[in-house]
């Protein structure tokens, strides 16, 4: 298995991996349709945005989990009454 000094980059390649397929698959039927040759489009369409998508997640990631920590509040404790 991979060590886990290496999590920071494991998961955005992961998240990469798999938003671009998801994307590029679903943009490439929504422009293309279900043509012949869809598996060739898509996968090229799939390359392109890997490429693309993996360095903007290493770049955009720490900033939007810092606006996330920003967004949220921790919700405030409640005092419960014993039954």
């Amino acid at each position: 298995m991979i060590p886990r000094k290496y999590e920071n980059l494991l998961f955005p390649f992961l998240m990469a991996l798999f938003m671009s397929c998801i994307m590029s698959f679903v943009i490439t039927v929504m422009n293309a349709g279900f043509v012949n040759h869809l598996l060739t489009i898509w996968l090229r369409a799939w390359a392109g945005a890997f490429v693309v998508a993996f360095p903007t997640i290493l770049i955009v990631g720490p900033m939007v989990r810092r606006l996330a920590a920003w967004l949220l509040t921790d919700e405030p404790k409640t005092l419960e009454a014993s039954e």
